[in-house]
């Protein structure tokens, strides 16, 4: 099955043992930590501010996996001037940032970090921007090679649809770099789940490291399943689809960027018990979701 977790974009002011004690409450496998790198206080829950072994015991305690560090890491900036700028510019900043999500996730046993590509600039062709940022990604996974940490890129900017993003990742072609496929930018950008998720099976090998899922009404943030995103189409498509039967979905409550969306407990209560009906699969135990409720309400779906 598809297991859910939920990224802490959703609650940046909480702790980490707040973050692990809500995920095993409200049935959710796992978590998604944002990390803003060491130098960082912009979230009470980024783990980079914590003893890994801390982290790793709290989410154990919970029951409960971290299955991502997310990072703002980006790797489209133009090198300027645009020779000497090798020399005088110091062109590795998100290199060295991405590296250290890797040791980091390496140390908490997190299988994946997620990365950007991100927008071509007006003053570059496509082709061109590709090559950079594929040449800066390869340096990541060359150290991420030596952890076993996954590298994932999400779809954003101007690689927002499965073909585009997969223009990069052919471009490094290494098998530790996969995609973190986030339904609702690929729909913004024209796409549907069944034809994107279909085109990262390629002879047999399941190129997707994670499904990001969030639901959009007019661009605001809406509870799961009352927006216009097909969440449900792309779990469908996903689950049927996919060589592994272990993947996360990652639900996204965008509260960091977008503080007045509402209350997080209630989005990630409610992601939870839509996520369970509509992946027909019973709810663990330890869930604030009772199993008599949770039956009944998957008879009614």
């Amino acid at each position: 099955m598809l297991k859910p977790a939920f990224s802490t974009v959703a609650c940046p002011e909480w702790t980490l043992d707040r973050v692990a004690l809500a995920a095993g409450r409200l049935g959710f496998l796992g978590v998604e930590l944002r990390t803003f790198d060491v130098s960082s206080r912009r979230f009470a829950c980024d783990p980079a501010l914590t003893d890994p072994a801390k982290t790793r015991r709290l989410m154990a305690d919970a029951g409960v996996e971290v299955c991502s560090i997310a990072t703002d890491c980006f790797f489209d900036a133009l090198v300027l001037p645009p020779v000497i700028g090798h020399v005088i510019s110091d062109t590795e900043v998100e290199i060295r940032r991405a590296k250290r999500a890797i040791d980091l996730a390496a140390e908490l046993g997190a299988p994946v970090v997620r990365v950007y590509g991100f927008r071509i600039p007006g003053v570059d062709s496509r082709k061109t921007c590709v090559a950079r940022i594929a040449d800066r990604l390869r340096m990541v996974v060359d150290h991420a090679d030596k952890t076993g940490v996954k590298l994932a890129l999400q779809n954003a900017g101007s690689f927002a649809t499965v073909s585009h993003a997969m223009e990069i990742i052919d471009a490094v072609n290494h098998p530790l770099l996969r995609l973190s496929y986030c339904v609702a930018a690929g729909t913004l950008a024209g796409e549907s789940p069944s034809a994107a998720l279909t085109r990262l099976v390629v002879a047999g090998v399941d190129r997707l490291a994670h499904l990001r899922i969030k639901d959009l009404r007019d661009g605001q943030p809406v509870p799961l399943g009352t927006g216009g995103v097909p969440v449900r189409a792309a779990l469908t498509a996903a689950t049927a689809t996919l060589a592994r039967a272990d993947s996360w979905c990652i639900f996204e409550w965008d509260r960091a960027w977008l503080p007045d969306i509402g209350d997080p407990d209630f989005a990630l209560e409610h992601a939870s018990r839509t996520l369970y009906q509509w992946l027909a699969t019973p709810a663990p135990h330890n869930s604030a979701h009772s199993s008599t409720t949770h039956s009944a309400t998957l008879a009614a779906v």
